[in-house]
């Protein structure tokens, strides 16, 4: 391998060892309404200004809020980005932030392969967030907004990788032996960064290895059946799951997870519709 490149592979290590890894100044719209969302003191005013400079993120704050999973029953359709901010609600709007924080880092990849992989490894990060959502409310009983935000993160080391393998001819490759350990490296430090919550950033930094518990609970076992249930796989080597016969049983035949998998709910399906545009 060319001495350059595991200059850099050791380089982003290192950053990632203190916590100083760079993001692209395209997000720093998306980190500064992050960050603001995070203060408890945060008003609905300020944020509506911050989403109408991005006006992507605008729309798709009120796409989610018009979806049907936050205008139930006969609620009126919402046409502005302060009527949003008022039916999401701060936590659902971090999401949304911290979701697109995590595409634009895969924004401006030009390598075909490696922009391929980041299209897939969105996709699947969508329907996982989804069916977190779903598995929280009914079957780990986790909750369900920290469910949704869990699945929208879970992947951002990956992310962040593709974006540097394109800047770094071979580096990808180098990784693909390596590629559990350096992503759990990067990824214990963007959650430090991003400000992910402890809880949220346990359960992901668990994942890893880990087997779903029987019966599954809380939210690293949320995520784990989200994964394994979710239709578009992770393009990125996985580090091993433990799936026993009990396990794989009871994926296969509880009714709960079998609907969720076969007919996702007009609610998921409305959340990653508007992830995905």
């Amino acid at each position: 391998m060319h001495v350059n490149t595991l200059s850099n592979l050791a380089q982003l290590l290192a950053s990632a060892e203190t916590e100083t890894l760079a993001f692209p100044t395209s997000i720093n719209t998306a980190l500064l309404l992050q960050k603001e969302l995070a203060n408890p003191d945060c008003h609905s005013a300020d944020i509506s200004r911050l989403l109408l400079c991005e006006p992507t993120l605008s729309a798709r704050a009120v796409a989610m809020a018009n979806s049907a999973l936050f205008a139930r029953g006969q609620a009126p359709a919402v046409t502005s980005v302060r009527a949003a901010v008022e039916r999401l609600g701060h936590r659902n709007l971090y999401s949304l932030a911290t979701a697109a924080v995590i595409r634009q880092l895969n924004a401006g990849i030009r390598d075909t392969a490696l922009r391929a992989r980041a299209t897939q490894l969105w996709a699947h990060t969508v329907h996982v967030a989804a069916l977190s959502h779903e598995i929280a409310r009914a079957v780990t009983h986790a909750d369900a907004d920290t469910a949704l935000f869990a699945g929208i993160v879970h992947e951002v080391a990956g992310f962040y990788l593709l974006a540097q393998a394109d800047k770094t001819p071979g580096l990808y490759a180098q990784l693909e032996t390596q590629m559990a350990p350096t992503l759990e490296v990067i990824g214990r430090a963007l959650m430090q960064q991003l400000g992910v919550p402890p809880s949220v950033a346990d359960a992901v930094n668990a994942l890893p290895g880990s087997t779903i518990m029987l019966p599954p609970e809380g939210l690293r076992d949320t995520l784990l059946l989200a994964k394994a249930l979710a239709p578009v796989p992770s393009p990125l080597p996985q580090a091993p799951v433990t799936i026993s016969r009990q396990l794989r049983a009871y994926l296969d035949s509880d009714p709960v997870l079998q609907a969720l998998r076969e007919q996702p709910s007009a609610e998921a399906k409305g959340l990653i519709a508007v992830l995905l545009s």
